[in-house]
């Protein structure tokens, strides 16, 4: 399974890249395959100031619908707009056009509470 080095991940198991002040979060390769075939995301929180463990949105699967938690605090600055039309990106690039959200982070010292890809590999 794929756990890019150069990015944070969560128990809750969504990864975040930091570019500066701002980052992007998505699911992980294991996450996405754990849910199955994705059919829908809804994420209606752009504009807001969310904090570290807020839900940001949901997410659909065949076979379930999970919510999606705030790694860190945040303003989202943007949703995916592909993903409204294309779901499935999520199933087949979950750390490149399958982000979900962009955010500029509130309190960058709770990055250093997120999982290295070493520490994310070993829990699941």
């Amino acid at each position: 399974m794929n756990f890019p080095e150069n990015l944070k991940y969560t128990k809750d198991h969504e990864w975040l890249k930091v570019e500066g002040s701002e980052a992007y979060i998505g699911i992980t390769e294991f996450a996405q395959k754990e849910l199955g075939d994705i059919v829908f995301v809804e994420i209606e929180t752009q504009g807001e100031q969310l904090d570290k463990a807020a839900i940001f949105g949901t997410i659909e699967a065949v076979k379930t619908v999970s919510d999606l938690f705030m790694p860190v605090g945040g303003e989202v600055l943007e949703v995916n707009q592909l993903l409204v039309d294309a779901p499935e990106t999520i199933n087949s690039d979950p750390y490149g056009d399958g982000w979900m959200i962009k955010i500029s982070l509130s309190n960058p010292e709770e990055l250093n509470e997120l999982l290295s890809a070493q520490d994310y590999a070993a829990l699941v």
